[in-house]
């Protein structure tokens, strides 16, 4: 059977995989002849177990992650993170990070209650247009971490090449473009993601973690669930995890797999990002707001130059059955998040629906 399903345009909580959720239909009311719903079941079964078990070995082929790496899911979603990872890996008390847009101020604040944070690089000068160049930073001997976003969801800008941390750990969040390309899980000290933008649903969040970076001696104030040691030790099974984002992801992964892994899925990405890049390089009306180079194939934020007509494109866009293209409230204008699991048939239409809209307007 065929739904009637809107061009979900959102940054999160964002479109998923129809396969995806046919298949999460299907197994809805009877988990693989459990006569329950995975929502139903104890974490503790035998059925569960299975479940984390297939959804950790699937996203470590995905990524290729190494043995001396764990994988965590952690209630909490991404923002737990910002206080998680100061609280975790400032030995020193001393972290450096790069400040590239909204998610990354956020981090920064939030680390500056832990510790001493030194903003090495930052492209706020041109409203976020940009990645600073992070080729010769000057990182302190004693720093414990540098931290970047490395896609940001807001002002819709990527790194094209990780920074020279000079032999120090680089942590990432890579919540909106996590699993959208190839990623080589050793560069990395630390990699999360808040899995609703191209994952699953709300409400956790993957952490990749080198081993030895995992500590025993905290603070004994942090909270025991705020200590990577905690999930770590259990499996992800401390108390009683997200289920249901933990099925519905490891759905994900396999999908992923069997559409050809990582590889083919940047392919896919690249091909529909061009669509949308060239229309906004060609027109008159609408302009992407970030420099080519670091342009995000997840987050496109456009503009016509005029609130007035933004509001009006948003309103026709929303009548045309395409949704979620409001710019997040910061920054305004429009916002196109096309993750994995968009079509490109979708930003086929809305490119087609953008340009009846300039022929009309100007």
């Amino acid at each position: 059977m065929k739904y009637n399903r809107t061009y979900n345009f959102s940054a999160g909580p964002a479109t998923m995989p129809e396969p995806v959720l046919e298949e999460i239909r299907d197994e809805m009311m009877n988990y693989r002849g459990s006569g329950m719903c995975v929502m139903e079941m104890s974490h503790r079964s035998k059925v569960f177990q299975q479940i984390i078990d297939e959804a950790e070995q699937d996203l470590r082929d995905l990524m290729g992650i190494p043995d001396n790496y764990k994988v965590m899911f952690i209630q909490g979603g991404a923002t737990l993170q910002f206080a998680m990872i100061p609280m975790n890996l400032m030995k020193n008390g001393v972290a450096c990070y790069v400040e590239t847009g909204a998610w990354s101020k956020k981090a920064i604040s939030e680390a500056k209650k832990y510790g001493d944070v030194h903003i090495v690089a930052s492209s706020k000068d041109r409203n976020f247009s940009y990645i600073p160049d992070c080729s010769d930073l000057d990182i302190p001997e004693n720093t414990d971490y540098v931290y970047i976003c490395e896609n940001e969801t807001i002002h819709g800008v990527t790194w094209p090449k990780l920074p020279n941390t000079k032999g120090h750990i680089l942590v990432s969040d890579q919540s909106s473009m996590f699993l959208s390309r190839p990623c080589n899980v050793s560069d990395y000290g630390l990699i999360y993601a808040g899995v609703q933008k191209n994952v699953g649903p709300a409400g956790m969040v993957v952490v990749i973690m080198r081993e030895d970076l995992i500590r025993e001696d905290l603070d004994p104030k942090v909270p025991l669930y705020m200590s990577y040691k905690t999930h770590a030790d259990n499996d992800s099974m401390y108390n009683t995890p997200n289920c249901w984002a933990i099925y519905c992801c490891g759905k994900v992964f396999k999908y992923l797999k069997s559409i050809g892994g990582l590889e083919a899925m940047n392919q896919i990405n690249m091909e529909k990002a061009k669509v949308m890049y060239d229309f906004l390089d060609s027109s008159k009306l609408f302009k992407g707001t970030v420099d080519k180079e670091f342009r995000s194939l997840m987050n496109v934020p456009f503009v016509t130059g005029d609130a007035d007509m933004d509001a009006k494109v948003v309103a026709a866009t929303k009548a045309a059955g395409y949704d979620n293209l409001k710019g997040h409230k910061s920054v305004g204008g429009l916002r196109a998040s096309i993750y994995n699991a968009m079509p490109k048939e979708g930003v086929e239409a809305l490119v087609e629906f953008l340009k009846k809209f300039e022929a009309e307007n100007t």
